[in-house]
C-alpha cells in the first residue's frame, strides 16, 4: 500500500468511502446504523518511525513507498505524528547533527508519545552502543526532557526507563496506563478514547462477570472493570500482560483478574477439556460471565474461541479487520444478532477501518 496522501479537505470524503462499503459488506446481516468516530484529520498518531537517510555531513528522516522501495521519501515533518513528535523531530535533529557520537552509523528512530505529554525516543544504530554514546545520550535527553533507548543488533541500552505515561480522564474518572517500548498500545489517542467510550456504554446495561480475550496492556479491560462484578482479562503477550499487571495496580482495578494464556488455552479450560496451572488462583466455576470482549488480531477468531463464543450472552467485538470481523459474523449468525455497531477511523487516509459490534444471543 502506497504511503498516504495526507490532506485534510480529503478527509470526510475517504471516511464516507469507508462507512459506505462497512455498510454494504454487512448490510446481510442486518446491520444496525453504525455510529461513526472519526479522528482528527492532523496530527494524531502516538507512534512514528522513520529511517535515516544520510546525505554527506548531514541526514534527514526518511520513509519508504512500498510501490517504490528504493526511492526515500525525506521529511522534515509529518503531519500524521502528534503534535508533540513533530515540534521534536527538528530539535532532536539538530541535537543528534551536533554529536559525533550521536551521528555515527545512525540507521533509524522511534517515537512513542502520549496524551498526557510523554515521550520516549528509540535511537538504532549500525554499530554497538559504547559508554561514549550513552553519555552524550544522556545529555542529548535532558537537554530535550526525554527518555531515551538506544539499539543496535543485539543490544539495547535503556538509560532510564522504556515506557511512557499515559494518562486521561474518561467519563469523570482518571485513567492511567504504562505503555512499554515495544509493546502494543493504541496509536490513535483520540480515537482510542471514543472506542473506550462506545464499548463502556454498550456494556453499561449487561452486567455480571466479563471474559476479555487479547486484553493486550488492560486499555479496555480497565476502561470496563466498574461496570462488571468480576473481570477475567488473558493475553499471550509476556510484555503486555506484565503492563496489564502494573495498570491493574496503577489504578486499583481489584476486582480485575489478569492471566497469560492464549484465545485457545481458556477456550479449553473453560469448556472443561483441558487444565492449566496458570489458572490455579482463578475460580472459574464461580464466574457468571454475561458478556465475552474480543479485540483480536487481523486474523479474527479461530474456531476454538468462536465456539466458546456462542455460550455468552453478549459479545462485545473489537476489530482492526472489517473482513474477519464479517466472517466471524457470519459464523455467529445463527446464534447471534448484531445489535449494536460502530466504526473507528484509526488510520486515516488509507483502507484500514477499526469497527465494533454488540452482538447478542438470539432468544
Amino acid at each position: 500500500m502506497p504511503l498516504p496522501c495526507i490532506d485534510p479537505a480529503l478527509y470526510p470524503s475517504q471516511l464516507a468511502a469507508k462507512v459506505a462499503r462497512f455498510r454494504e459488506d454487512f448490510a446481510p446481516l442486518g446491520l444496525p446504523e453504525p455510529q461513526v468516530f472519526a479522528s482528527a484529520p492532523l496530527h494524531y498518531r502516538l507512534r512514528a518511525e522513520f529511517r535515516i537517510w544520510h546525505q554527506g555531513g548531514s541526514w534527514e528522516y526518511a520513509m519508504f513507498d512500498p510501490d517504490a522501495p528504493r526511492r526515500p521519501i525525506l521529511m522534515r515533518d509529518f503531519p500524521a505524528a502528534s503534535a508533540a513528535i513533530c515540534a521534536l523531530m527538528p530539535r532532536l535533529r539538530e541535537g543528534i547533527l551536533a554529536s559525533e557520537r550521536l551521528n555515527r552509523n545512525f540507521y533509524a528512530v522511534e517515537f512513542l508519545s502520549t496524551l498526557s505529554g510523554d515521550m520516549l525516543v528509540t535511537l538504532i544504530y549500525k554499530r554497538s552502543l559504547d559508554a561514549a554514546w550513552e553519555e552524550a545520550a544522556r545529555a542529548l535527553a535532558a537537554q530535550l526532557g526525554i527518555a531515551v533507548i538506544g539499539r543496535s543488533r543485539g543490544q539495547k541500552l535503556v538509560l532510564e526507563r522504556d515506557w511512557v505515561q499515559e494518562a486521561f480522564e474518561l467519563e469523570g474518572r482518571q485513567l492511567r496506563y504504562r505503555q512499554f517500548e515495544g509493546g502494543f498500545s493504541q496509536p490513535n489517542g483520540g480515537v482510542n478514547l471514543q472506542m473506550l467510550g462506545w464499548a463502556r456504554s454498550q456494556a453499561r446495561p449487561l452486567g455480571g462477570d466479563l471474559l476479555e480475550l487479547y486484553c493486550g496492556n488492560g486499555n479496555f479491560t480497565l476502561a470496563l472493570a466498574p461496570l462488571f462484578e468480576r473481570v477475567l482479562a488473558t493475553e499471550v503477550s509476556k510484555t503486555s500482560i506484565h503492563a496489564a499487571q502494573y495498570n491493574r495496580e496503577l489504578n486499583g482495578a481489584g476486582n480485575v483478574a489478569l492471566v497469560r494464556m492464549a484465545s485457545e488455552e481458556i477456550s479449553a479450560a473453560l469448556a472443561g477439556r483441558e487444565s492449566f496451572e496458570r489458572l490455579r488462583q482463578v475460580d472459574l466455576a464461580a464466574h457468571n460471565f454475561s458478556t465475552l470482549f474480543v479485540d483480536p488480531p487481523r486474523s479474527g477468531l479461530d474456531p476454538a474461541t468462536l465456539e466458546l463464543a456462542r455460550g455468552f450472552p453478549h459479545i462485545l467485538y473489537i476489530s482492526c479487520n472489517p473482513q474477519t470481523l464479517l466472517d466471524n459474523a457470519r459464523a455467529l449468525a445463527d446464534s447471534h444478532r448484531i445489535a449494536a455497531a460502530a466504526v473507528f477511523d484509526q488510520f486515516p487516509y488509507t483502507h484500514h477501518l477499526e469497527t465494533g459490534l454488540l452482538l447478542q444471543r438470539r432468544s
